[in-house]
């Protein structure tokens, strides 16, 4: 990580042996971060490979060798909210280095997307979680799925989750899936033969509680 750190900027690409900037990250390196010959940049396949490299105008030239880090197999689900609320969560729950993110539609979510704008999203979404893992040098990409449309659809497409929920157990190692609820909370139902967990703090924001949520559990993974 120290030589990911110290580099001029992480990018992610598809062939570490013959690494090619994308159109979108090379205008960034040069236009935004003006980058100059020589400079170290760090390369990842998005699947926990990365290498440094060397910048030029032309491309990016091999240097060091291909090392790999283990992933964390961590989801965080999260009802949709209004606004930009969800791209924040999901820039924030990248940065921290959530493996998978699952947006869905609660009972008493305000926001609901149609298809078309289902689509549209989940593309910025994914866009989003891609800028925040170059800008925070991780080496794997989290898994944005698409909106699914309840809580027990989001958990049959994981697996294994507990709900964030006042009054619920404490957050161990054993958890390594949290669904988080909108501003309302979940109902009565959706809680229903739920095993639940409760997070620090007072009556937190949708967003603030799923960024929690994401830190916890890479904190009881690490």
């Amino acid at each position: 990580m120290s030589e990911r750190r110290r580099a001029s900027a992480h990018v992610f690409v598809e062939d570490l042996d013959a690494p090619i900037l994308e159109s979108d990250d090379a205008h960034h390196l040069a236009r935004v971060l003006r980058l100059r010959d020589g400079e170290r940049v760090s390369a990842s396949d998005g699947r926990g490979r990365w290498r440094i490299c060397t910048y030029s105008s032309v491309g990016l030239v091999v240097d060091g060798d291909v090392e790999a880090e283990p992933g964390r197999d961590l989801a965080v689900l999260f009802a949709l909210s209004k606004g930009d609320k969800p791209e924040s969560a999901v820039q924030k729950l990248t940065e921290l280095g959530v493996s998978r993110i699952v947006p869905f539609v609660a009972d008493r979510s305000v926001v609901k997307w149609d298809q078309t704008k289902s689509q549209r999203n989940i593309e910025r979404l994914r866009k989003v979680a891609r800028e925040a893992a170059m800008q925070s040098r991780q080496v794997w990409l989290p898994v944005v799925d698409d909106v699914q449309p309840s809580l027990a659809a989001a958990i049959a497409s994981v697996g294994d989750v507990v709900v964030a929920e006042p009054g619920g157990a404490t957050l161990d190692a054993s958890v390594s899936a949290i669904a988080v609820g909108p501003e309302g909370g979940f109902t009565p139902a959706e809680l229903e033969g739920r095993r639940t967990v409760s997070l620090p703090g007072g009556v937190l924001r949708a967003e603030t509680a799923a960024v929690v949520a994401g830190a916890l559990l890479v904190d009881r993974h690490s």
